[in-house]
């Protein structure tokens, strides 16, 4: 018998569905900050246990540390800790008010010449670091690690001093892109969905899509990936599919590909499951310990790409 007053048990998804499969996995091994989103997105955990796990990753100057992006180890907080972060605000609907005012201040303080942000400052040096993310003295502006901040802050209608240049400069990266590899396209996307001008977007948009497809920079059968070559420097499996691109049906993206091109994506992505109920990453690995944090984060971002394209997962 149970004891008087104790806590109901949380609903648990039906057994042998991708989302149990992938709870299984999420408790066994994921950090205390991808367990709280999952419970956050798909059980009956609310926005603050999520907040309270990532104020574990903030640092004093306003930004994010301590490996909160796996490919960079260390304490000191990175551009791409930040954007992160930015991440998980937005998908509890926190991304405003005082956290973000403290965070803009550090996006301020961090910014290149031009306004915008480098992917990684030198403080990384000395700490571990993934080998395919360069440590230079005086890092460019990317669009990389710019496009997405830039894109969450607007999507939030949040309006700082530091928004005006970044915006330009992602309008300006955008416009010349002439050549590019998936990781910045998907920058380029997260920045176009939101941004405030839609006519310029939606034509910025429909030439990227253009590049992409030219480029075969997506991997549009998967049963024939040797006719898309990676980009270089990626690992040799390292293929991007429409979904990569397109994480919901309401991005520009999804009119890049056809329906039948999109369903396609969609079953491999479901196929991809591994056994342990987690979903892989298709980058190169590094570290353990790395790798084992970025595929609790992309099990909960397929989930969600599956859920918003109406498919079952438990």
């Amino acid at each position: 018998m149970a004891e008087t007053g104790a806590s109901p048990l949380p609903p648990t998804p039906p057994a042998h569905t991708p989302l149990s499969r992938a709870e299984q996995f999420m408790w066994l091994t994921a950090r205390v900050l991808e367990q709280r989103l999952f419970s956050y997105h798909f059980l009956t955990g609310g926005p603050d246990p999520v907040e309270t796990a990532l104020d574990a990753y903030r640092n004093e100057d306003g930004g994010y540390g301590h490996a909160l992006e796996p490919d960079l180890r260390g304490p000191v907080s990175q551009p791409l800790h930040t954007g992160r972060a930015l991440r998980v605000l937005d998908a509890i609907e926190r991304c405003g008010g005082q956290r973000v005012e403290r965070l803009c201040r550090y996006l301020t303080a961090v910014s290149t010449a031009d306004g915008a942000l480098p992917a990684v400052r030198p403080s990384q040096r000395g700490y571990p670091v993934a080998p395919f993310v360069p440590v230079v003295d005086n890092p460019p502006s990317e669009l990389l690690a710019t496009g997405p901040v830039v894109g969450l802050l607007h999507r939030n209608e949040v309006w700082h001093a530091w928004l005006f240049r970044a915006t330009d400069f992602c309008w300006q990266a955008i416009d010349c892109l002439e050549k590019s590899h998936p990781y910045e396209i998907e920058a380029a996307v997260a920045f176009l969905d939101t941004v405030p001008d839609r006519p310029r977007a939606e034509a910025a948009a429909d030439r990227l899509g253009r590049l992409v497809r030219g480029r075969r920079l997506a991997a549009l059968d998967p049963e024939r990936l040797d006719a898309f070559p990676v980009a270089p420097g990626y690992a040799p499996r390292e293929h991007h599919f429409p979904h990569d691109f397109a994480k919901s049906p309401d991005s520009l993206a999804r009119a890049w590909f056809t329906d039948e091109e999109m369903t396609r994506s969609l079953d491999f992505l479901t196929a991809e499951q591994e056994a342990d109920g987690g979903w892989p990453i298709r980058w190169r690995q590094w570290a353990p310990a790395a790798a084992l944090e970025a595929r609790s984060m992309v099990t909960v971002e397929a989930l969600l790409t599956l859920r918003a394209y109406g498919r079952f997962v438990g």
